[in-house]
């Protein structure tokens, strides 16, 4: 049970990692220009980070509850409906069981959204060819993709898998949070969490 939640928890930071190095990768090279793409990759990255966020939720400690009420409070903002939209996603007039139920059931459902997205994406992807900058015809440099690129391949994902189980044995606990190993309490707010932070910066 230990060894699967960390693999758990340190798997999805390593997977954000790797995401953020593929979209700067697309940036660098200019792979914006494939709209139907780069669209399904944005809505793909919202959907892992909403993925993240009600995952985070559910330990329930301290970070978990405090996360859980910071960001969802951000829909209170919005004139009018705000308040109505907070407590319809709580289940109630704050967060409790009805929103960590809730959360638990968009936890299990979004990453099979997120598997046919990706799919979509390859897709698309698959139509007009992968991105190059030199703008020459790749055509001649084409190289058979096995044994080629499954060695490549397997070689970055044993040092991924390398990389992630050292972390998930040796510093489990290095990419957390500790105050998360504290319950959740409504009523003490953990120190470093500055809800106002997030209307100026989200």
């Amino acid at each position: 049970g230990w060894l699967l939640r960390n693999l758990h928890a340190n798997g999805a930071s390593m997977f954000f990692m790797c995401l953020f190095l593929h979209v700067g990768r697309g940036i660098y090279y200019g792979s914006y220009l494939y709209k139907e793409t780069w669209n399904i990759g944005v809505i793909l990255l919202l959907t892992v980070m909403a993925t993240a966020f009600v995952g985070y939720v559910l330990p329930w400690g301290q970070m978990s509850f405090w996360g859980a009420t910071v960001i969802t409070n951000l829909l209170s903002a919005i004139p009018y409906i705000g308040t109505t939209l907070a407590e319809w996603i709580w289940g109630g007039f704050a967060v409790d069981k009805a929103t960590l139920t809730r959360f638990f059931a968009f936890h299990f459902i979004l990453p099979f959204i997120v598997t046919a997205l990706a799919i979509v994406h390859l897709l698309f992807l698959h139509e007009t060819g992968s991105n190059n900058p030199s703008g020459i015809n790749p055509n001649s440099d084409k190289i058979p993709f096995h044994p080629y690129y499954t060695i490549k391949d397997a070689l970055g994902l044993l040092f991924l898998f390398l990389i992630l189980l050292s972390l998930a044995l040796f510093s489990p606990d290095s990419l957390g949070d500790p105050d998360n190993f504290s319950p959740a309490n409504p009523l003490n707010t953990p120190p470093h969490i500055k809800p106002e932070w997030y209307f100026l910066f989200a």
